[in-house]
């Protein structure tokens, strides 16, 4: 795989917006008729509350905490569809269950709403899928993404802010994590920069590189008195590599 699987579609821009509006719109409904979503979130350990593995990430609690999610979905998402295109949808609905069910195996007895925890999911799969590749971009865009959103780790404990879900947050990075592991690392080409690089390179064609033999030494022209005089490159300028021979030489 190379740079050439980076490819901007509609998608990247299609994908994030319409995930972000139809969490807006969701909200819309709630306020304009006045609908109890609550309801529907993740309750932890009960059989009902399952529901909300599925349900409680389109719901949230006001303007700010719609807006607080809103933005870093819009970048991960977009991310997310640019450079991992195959997995995307799976990183989201793997996710999303993933995380919301060890939500409710661990979390507090309340219901647990929002789409934090599938930021975390993206978060946590697009910086370790990163370091996993090994690849130059990939790995550059492991640490924008952590230099972004870093500072999330500190909420995935309980002493933080008990007002928040950690436990959905703590479910997001685990989840995030396994699907790095579930989904295989492709191979990625290193950059072409030099011809040598190719893969149809012929070293007895290249017109300087004939000029060595196959263990890295230069390979004499011809000689002329007391000199060695080699060819360096072919050229319309000639220019010669000139080695003074030793009284070893001579005596050779």
């Amino acid at each position: 795989m190379s740079d050439n699987n980076f490819k901007f579609s509609n998608a990247v821009v299609g994908l994030p917006l319409f995930f972000v509006l139809f969490l807006w719109i969701i909200y819309w409904l709630q306020i304009r008729f006045d609908f109890d979503f609550y309801q529907y979130g993740i309750y932890p350990r009960d059989f009902v509350g399952l529901r909300g593995i599925l349900f409680s990430p389109f719901i949230h609690e006001n303007l700010d905490h719609l807006y607080n999610n809103s933005i870093p979905l819009l970048i991960l998402l977009a991310a997310m569809q640019f450079f991992y295109p195959k997995q995307t949808f799976g990183v989201i609905v793997y996710g999303i269950l993933f995380s919301g069910l060890i939500t409710w195996i661990v979390g507090r007895e309340n219901f647990h709403i929002g789409a934090s925890g599938l930021i975390y999911v993206l978060v946590t799969f697009i910086f370790f899928k990163g370091i996993q590749t090994r690849y130059y971009r990939l790995v550059a865009l492991s640490l924008t993404v952590i230099l972004l959103y870093g500072g999330m780790i500190w909420y995935v404990f309980p002493d933080v802010d008990q007002s928040i879900s950690w436990e959905g947050h703590l479910g997001g990075f685990i989840g995030g994590f396994a699907l790095t592991l579930f989904y295989k690392t492709p191979e990625y080409a290193k950059p072409i920069v030099y011809d040598w690089q190719r893969p149809d390179f012929d070293p007895a064609s290249d017109p300087f590189m004939k000029h060595f033999d196959e263990n890295g030494n230069f390979v004499p022209v011809s000689y002329e008195d007391d000199e060695i005089i080699m060819e360096y490159f072919s050229s319309s300028y000639p220019v010669n590599y000139i080695i003074t021979k030793t009284e070893q030489d001579n005596e050779e």
